[in-house]
């Protein structure tokens, strides 16, 4: 019954209101912002690289932690797993619409990451914290709570790990346990072990788990990278016919098939903001509490992180896919059907353990921001004394999601995102005239 519930409403809300909402309001932003997340892409560079970093500003983290801390969130799960599920409901045409979206998150990251540095709060230590929910009050005022109060409340949801464990704990089972009858067995005392090094990490707050990131994260994306390009390298035959099908497919494909272009771009902003959860509201809990005083700058850095994530390893991760053409014959989904690809495309076993050991470093550094997103929205409702309290939820979810159905943890995720997306939306498109107003102030400093 609840899984039934579950998916019915998120096929309810993801629907073309809530498309409107994310793409038209991500434009909006980006006409508002006359472009300027891609103008100033190499002064965002700059920034990132340290060159403005004050330890005297207001802040915990660094412009660095905070956008690998956010990536370690973007860079994950949905990269490896939720690509193949977007061409498997979608076609290859799916990457193209990610594409688009992933553009036009830019522009949104950057007025929300933008206006959670305005209007980020301290809690009871005196440390830093932010989110559309501190936004909307400081920003908004009192009367608009209730919108506060709704993204936390879904955000306690939308942050469980239960895609990233479901997802990691079925790779490993795929690769090591042979014996169908100890499957489910052998996730249980899987997700039992990650829980455990997960808690190892998120127990030691923010500042620990934005050092984890910055050290893992680069790392782990240079080694997707290189895998990914060994198997285009592998399959270069294929490659140039496989960027020529994601176009065409675009507007053909499954989506000419009956006429459901419009069920194809839907699946495909679902997977784009479960990608880089750009308009979901996640990453201005973490980007709000870059140490900076000029909002404007954590904006800009902020805008990186779509471009990493889905112009480039969810391209990369489609090539793959693609390539080796496992995605027109098997009827895997998810983690698997890529499994099989770097299975197909690289030397006999090599590429399940390869796929592996990075896909064990994506879960687990998602896992850790995604526990200080939930801390945040626990923290916002409850008192942030209390906010510490979600990370036992956030373990003992880890050992359920690693045992429940891979539909049931993608409908539960994107049902939360949806109702995160609206408050964080609506609050940053009635708060842009502020972005429009910093961003002209700051860019006539620069010159």
């Amino acid at each position: 019954m609840i899984e039934d519930f579950v998916a019915k409403f998120s096929s309810w809300i993801w629907d073309w209101p809530l498309l409107i909402l994310l793409i038209g309001g991500g434009l909006l932003f980006l006409v508002q912002s006359r472009f300027t997340p891609f103008r100033h892409f190499w002064h965002s560079i700059n920034i990132l690289r340290g060159k403005y970093n004050d330890r005297e500003d207001e802040g915990q983290i660094t412009h660095f932690q905070a956008l690998t801390s956010a990536i370690a969130a973007t860079v994950g799960m949905g990269n490896i797993s939720g690509v193949a599920i977007a061409i498997v409901a979608g076609g290859p045409g799916a990457i193209f619409w990610m594409w688009i979206t992933a553009l036009i998150g830019m522009a949104t990251k950057f007025y929300t990451c933008t206006l959670a540095v305005m209007y980020r709060d301290t809690d009871h230590e005196g440390n830093t914290v932010a989110g559309p929910m501190y936004v909307i009050m400081k920003g908004l005022g009192k009367k608009w709570k209730p919108l506060a109060v709704l993204f936390a409340s879904a955000g306690l949801v939308g942050t469980l790990p239960a895609f990233s464990a479901n997802q990691l704990t079925q790779t490993l089972v795929d690769v090591f346990v042979y014996d169908q009858d100890m499957m489910q067995e052998a996730k249980l005392y899987i997700g039992i072990g990650i829980a455990v090094l997960t808690a190892l990490v998120i127990f030691g707050g923010l500042k620990r788990i934005a050092k984890v990131a910055s050290l893992l994260v680069p790392f782990m994306v240079v080694l997707y990278f290189a895998a990914v390009i060994l198997i285009l390298y592998r399959q270069s035959e294929f490659v140039p016919d496989m960027f020529k099908l994601i176009f065409t497919d675009a507007f053909s494909g499954k989506a000419a098939a009956g006429g459901v272009l419009g069920y194809l771009v839907l699946t495909a902003v679902k997977r784009a903001a479960f990608s880089n959860e750009a308009g979901i509201g996640t990453a201005p809990m973490i980007h709000g509490n870059a140490r900076t005083d000029e909002p404007i700058r954590e904006g800009l850095v902020a805008m990186i992180g779509p471009f990493i994530d889905t112009i480039v390893v969810c391209t990369l991760t489609a090539l793959a896919i693609l390539s080796t053409g496992v995605w027109q014959t098997t009827d895997a989904n998810g983690i698997t059907l890529t499994l099989r690809a770097f299975d197909a495309a690289l030397p006999i076993g090599l590429g399940s353990w390869v796929l592996t050991a990075i896909i064990l470093v994506f879960a687990l550094s998602t896992m850790f921001s995604y526990s200080h997103y939930g801390t945040t929205c626990l923290g916002f409702l409850t008192g942030t004394k209390y906010g510490k309290y979600y990370n036992y939820i956030f373990i003992i979810s880890i050992v359920v999601a690693s045992v429940i159905k891979l539909d049931f943890a993608i409908n539960l995720i994107d049902s939360a995102f949806a109702l995160m997306a609206i408050p964080t939306i609506i609050s940053g498109l009635l708060l842009a005239k502020h972005v429009n107003k910093a961003s002209k102030t700051y860019f006539s400093k620069l010159k």
